[in-house]
């Protein structure tokens, strides 16, 4: 059985790609990474996707790098997390510049040393607005220097697989669904407090997936405030 590597937050879309992978009979890997986050309780959703799924799992701890990473509501305390539609511009605050490659290379080590043929990610069409490390020209290069960097030890024909890359969250969601994923098992909000806010951007956007979706949303919500999508004005 050839082994996969996903890259997994606990959030929708990777606990999604998490029972894609499954669900096509791979021996799935997991790696979930504490960079600090200011919604770390998302890795306790990962972790308990792992043991539904019996996938091996493990949780990089990158919380010294985090000091590092300043100027960001996610991993700096002193700026408050925006609310608002995801596509706003007040979204820039929550980017954590060059996130995405850290991950993809160490999960891509990770994978060339247990012999994986592939690392998952999550990233979806719905990101490129926003973060420039969720976007199909960034997965290409990555994929390219990872190739580079792990050429004669990794499998043959190793890539990163972005299944969702065209997507939109809504596909997603309607995914999941047919996949039997539980979706109150997974966790979005920025603002990490007991239930979703309903109101920062990856709220918004959950909300909207499940509309576009046509299924219910089993998430429970702080408010749900209306938001126009500044793509569309």
């Amino acid at each position: 059985m050839p082994k996969s590597v996903a890259i997994v937050s606990g959030g929708m879309d990777s606990t999604v790609l998490a029972h894609l992978i499954a669900d096509v009979g791979y021996d799935l890997h997991m790696l979930s990474f504490n960079y600090g986050q200011r919604h770390v309780k998302e890795l306790a959703y990962a972790k308990a996707t792992a043991r539904s799924l019996d996938a091996v799992h493990h949780e990089v701890d990158l919380t010294n790098v985090s000091k590092l990473l300043q100027g960001s509501s996610l991993t700096s305390d002193d700026i408050a997390v925006p609310d608002g539609h995801y596509a706003a511009e007040t979204m820039r605050i929550t980017v954590v510049p060059n996130r995405n490659a850290m991950m993809l290379n160490i999960a891509a080590a990770y994978a060339t040393s247990i012999g994986a043929i592939q690392v998952a990610t999550g990233v979806h069409g719905g990101d490129h607005y926003i973060y420039p490390d969720c976007r199909p020209e960034f997965i290409k290069a990555v994929d390219a220097s990872i190739t580079l960097g792990t050429l004669g030890f990794s499998k043959p024909n190793f890539s990163i697989y972005a299944p969702f890359i065209t997507q939109t969250k809504g596909d997603i969601v309607r995914m999941g669904h047919n996949l039997g994923v539980d979706f109150t098992q997974t966790w979005s909000c920025y603002k990490g407090t007991d239930i979703h806010c309903g109101s920062c951007g990856t709220c918004f956007e959950r909300r909207e997936a499940f509309i576009e979706a046509g299924i219910t949303d089993p998430t429970e919500y702080a408010a749900t405030p209306d938001y126009v999508d500044p793509r569309k004005t």
